[in-house]
C-alpha cells in the first residue's frame, strides 16, 4: 500500500528523524568533549617521570590513551626530566605538580628540609638489587669480601650492600667498593667488578642477561633492608593540600590504566612503544620482560592501588637513621599522604 505524504508532514517526518538519530547517537559522550559541552575546562596536571618513558610508565600511557584521566576532567601533561635528580626539586618548587621519585629518597629529602611527600605507592618493592656474575663464585653477600663492587658512588646504595654483608655474617667494613658511575653494565659485562649494586632487576639484569652474562640476584630485603617502595608517586606539601582533589582523580585514574595494563599487558605496552622517539628508544623485547616483572609488584593485592602504610615508612626511616643518611630526625606519618 502506497501512503501518501503531504510536504508539511515531510518536513515534520525529517525533523522527527534527524532528532531520533541524534538521540541514538548520544550515548556516551568521551570525557573531554563532555567537559568542554558543559563548559568546565579540565584541570592541568605535569606530572615528572623518574627517567625516560620505560615499561614502569606503561600504566601512565594506558591511562592517557583509553581516556581514564579526561573522564576525571583532567589533562595530564607527562613529561621526562633532564635528570632523575631533578624531579623531586622541581615539584617541590611547584614546577610541577607530581612526580614519580623513590620511597628512600622522600625520607632523605624531607630530612634536608625539601617539602615532599609521596602520595601514592607504585613499584611496592625493591628492583635496586645486588647483581653478581656466576663466574665470580659469589653465592651470598658475605661472598663479597675481597671482591669488586661496582656502584654509582651513591651512598644509599653503599648502604644496602654493608647492611647485606652484616646481615649474612661478614664485616661490612672489609667491602670494596668501585665507583663506576651508571656505567653499571659495561662494568659488569667487562669484567672490570664482580658485583653491581643500582642495577634493577627489570631493566639492567635483562640487559646483561641479553648479553649472554649470568647473573646471581640477592634481594636487599631477604638480608636486613627493610622492604621498601620503589617507587613512589611525589607532591609537594602544600601542592597536596591545594589540588588534594586533582590528585585523587590522577590516582584513580592511574588505578584505571594499571588495571587495563594487567589486563591487556601487550595492547597496553604497545601504547608505550608508540610513544617511544629518536631520544629514547625502546627495545621491545626487553621492555616486554620488564613489564612481566613490575607487574607483580605494582599490584596491592586486596588493598587500592597506590595505598601506602605507616609500618612501612616508619621500617625506612628507622634504618636510614641508623645508617646516618637523614640530615636530621623525620616523622613517618608527616611523609606521606592517603588519597
Amino acid at each position: 500500500m502506497n501512503i501518501k505524504i503531504n510536504a508539511p508532514s515531510k518536513a515534520i517526518l525529517y525533523v522527527s528523524i534527524i532528532i531520533l538519530l541524534l538521540a541514538g547517537c548520544s550515548g556516551k559522550e568521551p570525557a573531554d568533549k563532555a567537559n568542554a559541552g558543559s563548559g568546565t575546562p579540565p584541570e592541568e596536571l605535569t606530572v615528572l617521570l623518574d627517567w625516560y618513558p620505560n615499561a614502569v610508565h606503561t600504566f601512565l600511557y594506558a591511562a592517557e590513551e583509553q581516556g581514564y584521566f579526561a573522564e576525571e576532567g583532567l589533562k595530564v601533561k607527562l613529561q621526562t626530566p633532564a635528570d632523575t635528580n631533578d624531579a623531586l626539586k622541581l615539584v617541590a618548587a611547584g614546577k610541577a605538580d607530581l612526580a614519580l621519585s623513590y620511597q628512600m629518597q622522600v625520607a632523605v629529602s624531607r630530612s634536608e628540609d625539601i617539602p615532599v611527600v609521596s602520595v601514592a605507592a607504585i613499584v611496592r618493592h625493591p628492583l635496586n638489587q645486588l647483581f653478581a656474575t656466576e663466574s665470580s663464585g659469589i653465592e651470598r653477600p658475605s661472598d663479597l669480601i675481597g671482591r669488586k663492587i661496582g656502584y654509582p658512588s651513591i651512598p644509599l646504595y653503599e648502604a644496602y650492600v654493608r647492611t647485606m654483608a652484616e646481615a649474612d655474617g661478614s664485616d661490612q667494613e672489609k667491602l670494596r667498593f668501585t665507583d663506576v658511575g651508571w656505567d653499571l653494565i659495561p662494568a659488569m659485562s667487562t669484567g672490570q667488578v664482580d658485583a653491581i649494586i643500582g642495577g634493577y632487576i627489570n631493566h639492567e639484569k635483562l640487559l646483561l642477561e641479553k648479553e649472554g652474562v649470568k647473573l646471581r640476584t640477592f634481594n636487599p630485603v631477604d638480608y636486613g633492608v627493610p622492604d621498601y617502595y620503589e617507587l613512589v608517586l611525589t607532591a609537594s606539601e602544600s601542592g597536596a593540600e591545594q589540588k588534594a582533589g586533582a590528585i585523587a582523580k590522577f590516582i584513580r585514574a592511574a588505578a584505571k590504566g594499571q588495571a587495563y595494563t594487567e589486563n591487556n599487558p601487550d595492547e597496553a605496552l604497545q601504547v608505550l612503544l608508540n610513544k617511544q622517539n629518536e631520544m629514547f628508544p625502546l627495545d621491545p623485547e626487553i621492555e616486554k620482560a620488564s613489564l612481566g616483572v613490575l607487574l607483580p609488584l605494582m599490584n596491592a593485592g586486596s588493598e587500592p592501588f597506590g595505598s601506602q602504610s605507616l609500618d612501612s615508612w616508619n621500617s625506612v626511616i628507622e634504618w636510614l637513621d641508623r645508617q646516618g643518611l637523614l640530615s636530621k630526625p623525620i616523622k613517618a606519618e608527616e611523609a606521606f599522604r592517603s588519597f
